[in-house]
Order: structure tokens, then C-alpha cells, then sequence
């Protein structure tokens, strides 16, 4: 049971590996999220959100919304119920721009304690910027350009340069204000986002580079332009969009307002009053902007304060391969990713690092899918990866990791399946994803995944040959089905494959 003092668990009384919960009190919505510990690849096991809208009344009478509040604090009451079942060890309840703005925004405070005995962070509008970019950051750690968070309250603007958090601001242009300020009135809306832009000289640092929306209005937006374009993989983060292209399409958004948004897939009902003004917020800020791509961020405020917790060598971390390890330590038999990739390597000469990364996640998800039925472990793999909560990795790096091991389990690349990975990559990636799928299943079949076993072998490729060496006292590993998928191998890469026997025994 928590206690209920108002002393928040901190790590220093809750070790790295217990469960912990961010309870995210936002102007309009309200979310509370656990997750399995505090990593650089954090695993959600519970997500739910509510709207209270808590900020709908606060531009006018400078009160939080009354029903807002009764609402919430019956959500706060059942969350902290769910937690104390989870055995959830630590609780932190960040509060923005509506509890920070409210005249009654401390009352609501101190009823939350008293309701639940949590504290309340109530962030200033810099920290929530922060966050919001640390976020961002923790999603794609080398992010570069303009972060935008629209909440339901404020918008926070902070540049990004190439991992670096720089100048940032927090506007109140969020949604329900602007509803408030202007009834709705895109001319006025307009006008006024315009003037808190106009003073934001910076903004032009975002000129031709990236911008990365955050916030569920602006994920919204993103969900349904992914509908319209019919676009292969429905994850909006890292989904990337022309700039000019994503400024037309919010203007269209903005346009035609609640009833045009009743006409379009993929639009969610609750939004439906304050879309098309997160959309025209979107449209003046590209346009202040003039980014090259729109790139959406699924990381936000709370794993902002997730990532910040960290220390900085965990920071320093790549959360691809640290989520690809933790699966594989979850779910795979061996442990021998560091093994394959390195048995790999020689077949991908010249690789650039990015290239390397992905061959070492491909490496970790490479026994995925060992559980499941024979006919189906290559579909279930393939569709496995591409959805995956992944951080730091883009749809076509997905895909290319999806293809990889949909071949690892089939050694082919047919099969309807597929079709994503085809829209998404060149062929020239789809090749490249086709051979190191078939090295992977080579290595499994020649030794059953035992590393002991694989780190005494290598493969050598020359001008026309691939050739598999075996160690004089290993030379029984050799059979019909390894020569086979050893000739799929060389084919792959335009060569002829041999087995080579060397003596004496390789030293393991």
C-alpha cells in the first residue's frame, strides 16, 4: 500500500528494476502509463488515458474546469487503486500548463494529495519545454530542427540540433485556449498564433530541416494523413512527411472544420471540436518554420522525464539495440547476437554504421520467432518487427528488419506479407535485408544456435566463391541441408558456395 504522505518514492528507495508510473495531467487529457523499469528502452505494460478537459474554462475565468476536476480526481483515485495492484514502486504525477495557469490550480493540487496521497510536479512552461524535447530526443537521439508540443493548454517550441536541446519557448496556443480566446474563429486564430510566431526569431533556424510534432492533436493529424495517403505501415512515430506537403494537408484539416473532419478516415470523434484548430496551429507554425520534412515523435513529455532520469551513460545508449536485447533476453534461447554479427560481418564489407546497427538488431531478433509454428513463424515475425514499439528507427529500417528475419525463417522473399517492406525500401535495401536473412538461417541450421559452436566457424567471400570454413574436428557440421542454404547464400550474392576444412581444430 502507498502511504499517504505526499513523499513521492524516489530510485533511492525504489530499485532501478521495479515497476514505475507517469501520471501525465495535461489541459485536456489525462494519462497514467507504467512501465516494467526504468531503461533506456522502456516497456509500457499499462496505458490509459482519460478527458477530463481541464482547461476548457481557464482563458475565460481563469478556473479549471469544474467538471474537469470532479472527473479527474475519480481518475486519480482508481489509478492509484491500479497501481497498488500492479506494485507499482514509484509514482510521479507531472501536472502543465492548465494546473500551472488556473487561479484554483493549487486547491486542485492539494485535493489530489488529499484524494490519493500523490505529489504533484507542476512543471513551468520551460521544464514542460524540456521535457517535451528530451522526449523527442529519446525517440531519435540525433534529432535536428524544431520540436513542437501542442497540448491542450500550450505550445512548446525548442530547437533540436543534432541531439542538442537550444532556444526554446512556451506560447498558450494550445487548442482549448484558442477555442476560448477566439470562439473558434480561424481568422482569429490565425492572427493570434501569428503574433506570438512573429516574435520567435529563431524559428528560422528550422529552415529545410526537420520538425517534429508531439502531443496527441498533432498525432491525430498524423493518423489521418496516414489514412489518406493509404500509407503501408499505420506507426506514426518516425513517420515522415514533406514539409510543404504536411502545411497543405493541415490547412485542408483546418478548412473543413467539424463537419469536413466527419467526411475523413482515421479521425478520432473525442477530437473532433479541436482538430481543426491544432491543425491550423500546425499550418502557421510550417509556415513560420518552412521545414523540409514533418517528422512525428510518439516520445513525449512523459518519456521526456523517463529519459531524464537516466543517468548519462544510459543516455548515451542506443534504444534499438536496447529494446532488441531486452526481447531477445525475454524470449531467444541462446545469446549469441554478438557472435552472429560478427560471423556476418565479412558478407557486409564497407557498411556504414547506420547499415551495422541494423545487422546487429537483426542479430538479436534473429531466434524470435523459434516458438511459434513452423508454417507460420516467418509471417508472424515479419508483422512482430514492423509493429514493434521500437524507438530510434524509422519505417524503412523496420521494414528492412522485418524482411531480414521473414527470411532468416523462410529463406525467400515471396509471400503477400511482404507488401510493406516492398513499398517502403529500394531494391538495393530489400537485397541487402535478403542476405543477411539467409546468413542468419545458414548460422541456426549449422549449428542449432549454439555459439560455442558458431564462433569456430566464419565465412570467407572471394571474387566467386563463399566459402564456409569448419574446423578439422567440426567437419561433421557439414550435411545436405547446410550446403543448400550455404548455395542460397552465394547465390544471393552472385557467387558459388564451398565448405573448406581446416586443420588443426580452430581454438574456440
Amino acid at each position: 500500500m502507498f502511504s499517504q504522505k505526499a513523499d513521492r518514492l524516489t530510485l533511492d528507495h525504489a530499485h532501478a528494476d521495479d515497476r514505475l508510473a507517469v501520471i501525465d495531467v495535461g489541459s485536456n487529457s489525462m494519462r497514467c502509463v507504467v512501465y516494467e523499469k526504468l531503461n533506456r528502452s522502456p516497456v509500457a505494460l499499462f496505458n490509459e488515458k482519460v478527458l477530463p478537459g481541464l482547461g476548457k474554462t481557464v482563458e475565460k475565468t481563469g478556473r479549471l474546469n469544474p467538471d474537469g476536476v470532479a472527473l479527474a480526481l475519480d481518475n486519480l483515485a482508481r489509478f492509484r487503486r491500479l497501481l497498488e495492484g500492479m506494485q507499482v514502486r514509484r509514482i510521479d504525477v507531472l501536472a502543465t500548463a492548465a494546473v500551472r495557469d488556473a487561479s484554483d490550480g493549487a486547491d486542485f493540487v492539494t485535493a489530489i494529495t488529499q484524494r490519493t496521497g500523490f505529489k504533484v510536479d507542476v512543471l513551468s512552461g520551460e521544464e514542460e519545454a524540456r521535457l517535451a524535447a528530451l522526449g523527442v530526443l529519446s525517440g531519435a537521439p540525433n534529432a535536428d530542427g524544431i520540436a513542437g508540443d501542442l497540448g491542450g493548454g500550450s505550445l512548446e517550441l525548442v530547437v533540436l540540433d543534432k541531439g542538442r536541446i537550444g532556444a526554446q519557448v512556451t506560447t498558450p496556443l494550445g487548442p482549448l485556449r484558442l477555442l476560448e480566446a477566439t470562439d473558434g474563429k480561424p481568422g482569429a486564430v490565425a492572427k493570434l498564433v501569428d503574433q506570438h510566431l512573429s516574435k520567435l526569431g529563431w524559428l528560422s533556424q528550422g529552415k529545410g530541416r526537420n520538425f517534429y510534432p508531439v502531443g496527441g492533436a498533432w498525432r491525430a493529424l498524423a493518423k489521418m494523413h496516414l489514412e489518406q495517403v493509404n500509407h503501408p505501415l499505420h506507426i506514426i512515430h518516425q513517420y515522415a512527411v514533406d514539409g510543404a506537403q504536411m502545411a497543405e494537408f493541415a490547412a485542408l484539416v483546418a478548412k473543413g472544420g467539424k463537419s469536413g473532419l466527419e467526411k475523413m478516415q482515421g479521425v478520432s470523434k473525442r477530437r473532433a471540436d479541436t482538430l481543426p484548430l491544432a491543425a491550423l496551429v500546425m499550418e502557421r507554425v510550417l509556415k513560420a518554420v518552412q521545414p523540409g520534412r514533418v517528422v512525428f515523435s510518439a516520445y513525449g513529455l512523459r518519456e521526456g522525464h523517463l529519459y531524464d532520469l537516466l543517468s548519462t551513460d544510459e543516455q548515451q545508449e542506443d534504444p534499438l539495440l536496447t529494446a532488441c536485447a531486452q526481447v531477445a533476453e525475454r524470449i531467444g534461447r541462446f545469446g549469441h547476437a554478438e557472435i552472429l554479427s560478427s560471423w556476418t560481418a565479412s558478407l557486409f564489407a564497407g557498411e556504414d554504421a547506420s547499415a551495422r546497427r541494423l545487422r546487429q538488431a537483426a542479430c538479436l531478433l534473429s531466434d524470435l520467432g523459434w516458438a511459434e509454428h513452423p508454417d507460420y513463424r516467418a509471417e508472424l515475425a515479419f508483422l512482430r518487427i514492423l509493429r514493434m514499439p521500437f524507438a530510434a528507427v524509422d519505417h524503412a529500417e523496420r521494414a528492412f528488419l522485418a524482411t531480414s528475419i521473414h527470411a532468416r525463417y523462410v529463406g525467400t522473399m515471396e509471400g503477400a506479407v511482404l507488401a510493406p517492406a516492398r513499398s517502403l525500401l529500394k531494391d538495393s535495401a530489400l537485397a541487402r535485408a535478403y542476405i543477411l536473412g539467409l546468413a542468419l538461417r545458414l548460422a541456426h541450421t549449422l549449428t542449432g544456435g549454439a555459439a560455442t559452436l558458431l564462433q569456430r566457424t566464419s565465412l570467407r567471400m572471394g571474387d566467386s566463391t563463399l566459402t564456409l570454413l569448419l574446423p578439422e574436428d567440426a567437419e561433421m557440421l557439414n550435411g545436405e541441408t547446410v550446403q543448400r542454404r550455404l548455395d542460397a547464400l552465394a547465390k544471393a550474392l552472385n557467387r558459388k558456395g564451398e565448405v573448406l576444412v581446416q586443420g588443426p581444430a580452430l581454438a574456440p
